[in-house]
């Protein structure tokens, strides 16, 4: 077949709100996609992603990364967060509804015979509550965040976002203080039952890849055991790698990181036969 790319396609997610997305297909496709979620203050741009969907594709698969339709990005620019207001607005229900509607997307556009996905940080956990609900293939979880509960503010700090609606948090390259709205809590009580990450990933039925850095300071590496053991597999541990295995944003050189390169490697063999 003929070679497939595309570059800052649009799709329609959560909300009716539209967002970026690349997807690239070999030549000598083996029909199996790879769909890579980003985390928390990510981008489908961010660092060296854009060298893991080369990865992938030069062992044959499709891959397809796309930016979370409340990340704070727009359908003009993805990098960064030029929509604070997108970025205030946001839910745990918006990110893995997101999954389902961008999947929808790109089932319009080429036919699959398997669909994996990777997470990294707050993407895998969105990546386990969306497996829960849609047939999926293989899961691989990258730095994954094991509960979502355990992120927000308790006593006083939870008080005065109740009563203020609306608080701002650090993003510690761009400087940027980033409005949080209190709907985000909202809407895990409202659906804690599907947004709890324990009990999704113990009844997933599929095989499960979790990898994890030994110096991670973002996600400890007890998030990480923690899912392993729901999962009844074992935890691929990358020595002295950090949250983002070695990457930074903007990465400009040429070559996958050591430590991400080795992720990549563990994720094609849990993806192959």
């Amino acid at each position: 077949m003929k070679d497939i790319q595309i570059t800052n396609g649009i799709y329609t997610g959560s909300a009716g709100r539209k967002s970026l997305f690349d997807l690239e297909v070999p030549s000598d496709w083996n029909k199996r996609l790879v769909i890579f979620v980003h985390g928390f203050m990510g981008f489908k741009d961010w660092g060296a992603w854009h060298l893991v969907q080369s990865y992938f594709v030069s062992h044959g698969f499709a891959f397809a990364k796309f930016n979370l339709t409340h990340n704070g990005g727009t359908s003009a620019e993805g990098i960064d967060f030029p929509d604070p207001e997108a970025f205030a607005q946001n839910t745990y229900s918006y990110e893995v509804a997101d999954i389902a509607y961008f999947r929808s997307h790109v089932a319009a556009l080429i036919q699959t015979e398997s669909t994996f996905l990777i997470g990294h940080s707050r993407g895998g956990g969105d990546v386990i509550l969306h497996a829960k609900q849609a047939q999926t293939d293989k899961i691989a979880l990258w730095a994954s965040i094991s509960a979502i509960g355990s992120r927000f503010p308790t006593g006083s700090e939870l008080e005065q976002w109740k009563h203020s609606g609306i608080r701002t948090i650090l993003n510690g390259r761009t400087r940027q203080h980033l409005p949080q709205r209190y709907s985000l809590y909202q809407d895990f009580i409202e659906n804690e039952t599907t947004l709890t990450i324990e009990p999704a990933i113990k009844a997933l039925p599929i095989p499960i890849l979790v990898v994890h850095g030994d110096t991670d300071s973002s996600v400890s590496i007890a998030e990480g055991e923690a899912l392993a053991s729901w999962s009844q597999t074992n935890l691929e541990i990358i020595p002295g790698a950090d949250h983002v295995f070695g990457a930074s944003h903007p990465w400009e050189k040429p070559d996958l990181p050591e430590h991400l390169l080795a992720v990549c490697e563990r994720t094609l063999n849990f993806f192959n036969p």
